[in-house]
């Protein structure tokens, strides 16, 4: 294959790997860059290493045949070639963005060295190289801060509990993982993560890290009470990867603008997974990114009627071992006027299920605890089928796991 016709992907992640796959299926094999040293892997299960539960390997994904690691530095748009950090340069025919996401680093006092890198003890979680660094420093005893109480929060902190860390988890809003859930579903996230002995604090924001010697020693809530720490864990959300592409003049807004080709404004620059915006919409999740892969591959591949016309994305959370959790929620999870709710709990299990129904239709849910529901409701919400008027099928799914 001529470098003027070659697929080169740029990002070695959950999408980047899956659309090189597809695409040799296909028969157009791809050059794959990714700039980490390590394997390609599951990021999704990064707190499950962190936990403890799996090694490295087991997360990794199988490597794509034609993977080079290299940091890419530039895109010449006018050359069609990828300039590199050594000097090299890498030529494509067609090129598909799959630069992910950064960790977003919020605005602390303190929170940089001089030399404009995070002190010791403090960590982004977004990598393989942030997870095993934390590995590296948890151990029995020490004093952990988790910044933000989204879904990364919740999962690192769960993590560091479970590896014998003390762990205090600060949440600037008023309940964790606030964009998801409901406040019931949020009120049994915080009863889980307390069983564990993660002491949670929301409506609560970190203004300061302080620390001695190059060394984090303590962070400064807004109202001036102080938190010791050995550990800060900096769980604050992502943004998408978009540098590269706005430097070489690609429309970008929050991310890099794609239509349903997943097309750049650039034609021989495609964009898929956390860098891209579809339809005004960044997804950050694993379902979006692979199924952009999978359309993208087919309309490389030839296919005219190959079109990406978004993912009615559902978010879980799994954590296994001891003290198992498990949560998913999708779609509109607070009702408007007029919908109807279906709600079910169970103090003893720490078990809840919430649907939303709008003109007999499910349009959202969210579910802690034992999911074999999960499956079954998730395929009545993407269908968007009416449900039967009696409401039968929708206590069933609910109540027996929709088997």
């Amino acid at each position: 294959m001529t470098s003027n016709s070659r697929v080169v992907v740029l990002g070695a992640g959950l999408a980047g790997v899956r659309l090189a796959r597809r695409l040799g299926e296909l028969g157009m094999p791809a050059l794959v860059v990714g700039d980490e040293e390590h394997r390609p892997y599951n990021r999704v299960l990064l707190a499950e290493v962190l936990a403890g539960r799996y090694s490295p390997e087991v997360i990794a994904l199988p490597a794509p045949a034609g993977l080079v690691r290299a940091r890419v530095t530039g895109i010449d748009r006018a050359r069609r070639v990828l300039a590199c950090a050594d000097g090299s340069e890498i030529a494509y025919g067609t090129l598909v963005l799959a630069t992910g996401s950064n960790p977003v680093l919020p605005p602390l006092r303190g929170l940089f060295t001089p030399d404009h890198v995070l002190p010791e003890g403090v960590h982004a979680f977004r990598t393989m190289d942030d997870c095993l660094g934390l590995s590296k420093a948890v151990r029995p005893g020490v004093r952990a801060v988790v910044v933000g109480g989204g879904l990364l929060g919740v999962s690192a902190a769960r993590a560091l509990a479970v590896r014998g860390a003390q762990v205090v988890l600060a949440q600037q809003a008023e309940r964790l993982m606030e964009r998801q859930l409901d406040p019931d579903a949020s009120r049994l996230v915080h009863r889980h993560l307390k069983d564990l002995g993660v002491e949670v604090h929301t409506e609560c924001r970190v203004r300061d890290v302080r620390c001695l010697g190059g060394a984090v020693r303590s962070v400064e809530m807004a109202d001036g009470y102080a938190l010791d720490a050995d550990l800060v864990v900096l769980a604050c959300g992502v943004s998408p990867r978009a540098g590269l592409a706005r430097a070489a003049g690609i429309a970008v807004h929050k991310g890099v603008l794609v239509d349903d080709a997943l097309r750049t404004s650039d034609p021989h620059i495609r964009a898929i997974g956390d860098c891209a915006q579809h339809d005004g919409t960044v997804y950050g999740l694993a379902a979006p990114a692979l199924e952009q892969a999978d359309v993208l591959a087919e309309s490389l591949a030839g296919n005219p009627d190959s079109r990406y016309t978004g993912t009615r994305a559902l978010t879980r959370l799994t954590l296994a071992g001891n003290s198992a959790f498990d949560l998913a929620a999708f779609g509109e999870t607070e009702p408007r006027p007029g919908d109807d709710v279906v709600q079910l709990s169970d103090a003893t299990r720490g078990t809840y299920r919430k649907v939303v129904v709008r003109d007999d239709r499910l349009v959202g849910g969210v579910l802690v605890g034992d999911l074999g529901t999960v499956g079954a409701l998730a395929r009545a919400w993407e269908g968007a089928e009416p449900l039967p008027s009696d409401g039968g099928p929708l206590l069933h799914l609910l109540t027996n796991g929709g088997t």
